[in-house]
């Protein structure tokens, strides 16, 4: 991957953590093959390192060769005026990376102006046409498979699914970090957007996603998990992962201090203790696969370091479980204990 070099584009977007959800994890994740970030708000200034350009044309003085779309827009569409900004990309020959729900290869007039530029137009979220239901192969794999699952959405089960696959792979173990969205895909190379995935394929995608782990040589595969089995709109694709995946053990994420899901109407809806999130995730197990959870993965971002210490603890008091957030600490402790489960 180290051929590509990224324009990442989060016009209005860049100092927004949630809409800015992509480019933020390529920038923790690869940013060396990040050359410039475009955001007309902030131009001149510098994120983590990267310029903050104003223009495409700015930007082409760094040599980039891909633009990457960096944010979740408003209701997964384009607004007029990105659509015009994608455009002066393909106009410059440049390819493009998205992964939002609207796929560019799609619309007519970019496709025609990516066939004459010479250009690349990548859905990230385009599911793979051949994709079918799973067939039970997820059970033959030759690797220990863990699934990160979540109290809530947006909580960093992509994070410490790579946090820890680093973790692994920096003991020497044969470790691959398993894409399910598309911001893991762009960190990684490859995967499956399973969100957008026919409901009835979407165990398949996740049984091949795992087989393709352990065919790039993963003996050790991090699942990066979606969604919330208890979220009132994104229980499905959790369960439809959990299950294709087929995980040998779980870990579970949680924000520290979060007490009620966020983003679903008709609540409030309460998050129940996390002894009780081990339980249900355990219980909802394929029962020829009884997975575990082996840790609990925190993320203690919006608390101070005195704060986080005592939710670790709390955690482990409650869970009997090792705990501990892998970016604040570490993640040691947490892939110590998915490996004594082994």
């Amino acid at each position: 991957m180290s051929h590509t070099r990224y324009l990442i584009l989060a016009e209005g977007f860049s100092g927004n953590p949630h809409y800015g959800k992509t480019m933020r994890g390529v920038l923790r994740y690869r940013r060396e093959d990040v050359v410039a970030i475009l955001d007309s708000t902030r131009a001149g200034e510098m994120e983590q390192g990267v310029p903050v350009v104003g223009t495409v044309n700015d930007a082409l003085c760094f040599g980039p060769t891909t633009a990457l779309v960096g944010v979740a827009t408003q209701g997964g569409r384009f607004p007029p005026a990105w659509m015009e900004l994608l455009k002066s990309c393909v106009a410059k020959g440049l390819d493009v990376e998205n992964g939002l729900h609207v796929f560019l290869g799609d619309d007519p007039e970019l496709r025609e102006l990516a066939a004459r530029h010479h250009a690349e137009l990548r859905d990230l979220r385009r599911p793979p046409a051949d994709l079918s239901t799973a067939t039970g192969e997820n059970l033959d794999v030759p690797a220990t498979i863990v699934l990160t699952v979540g109290s809530d959405c947006a909580i960093g089960k992509m994070t410490v699914a790579l946090e820890l696959d680093l973790e692994a792979r920096r003991r020497g173990i044969r470790s691959v970090f398993v894409p399910t969205g598309q911001t893991g895909m762009a960190i990684a190379g490859w995967g499956i957007a399973v969100d957008a995935v026919v409901a009835d394929f979407m165990a398949g995608a996740a049984e091949r996603l795992v087989v393709e782990g352990a065919a790039r040589g993963g003996e050790l595969l991090w699942v990066e998990g979606q969604g919330a089995l208890l979220h009132p709109i994104y229980s499905g694709v959790t369960l439809g992962l959990y299950h294709g995946s087929a995980p040998h053990l779980l870990v579970l994420c949680h924000e520290a201090g979060r007490t009620e899901i966020e983003g679903a109407g008709g609540g409030p809806h309460p998050i129940p203790p996390l002894g009780e999130l081990v339980e249900l995730h355990e219980r909802l197990a394929l029962p020829v696969r009884p997975a575990r959870v082996a840790a609990v993965a925190l993320n203690t971002g919006g608390v101070d370091e005195a704060e986080a210490r005592a939710a670790v603890e709390a955690a482990e008091a409650e869970t009997g479980l090792p705990a501990d957030d892998p970016v604040r600490f570490g993640a040691g402790r947490l892939v110590d204990a998915v490996l004594g489960r082994r």
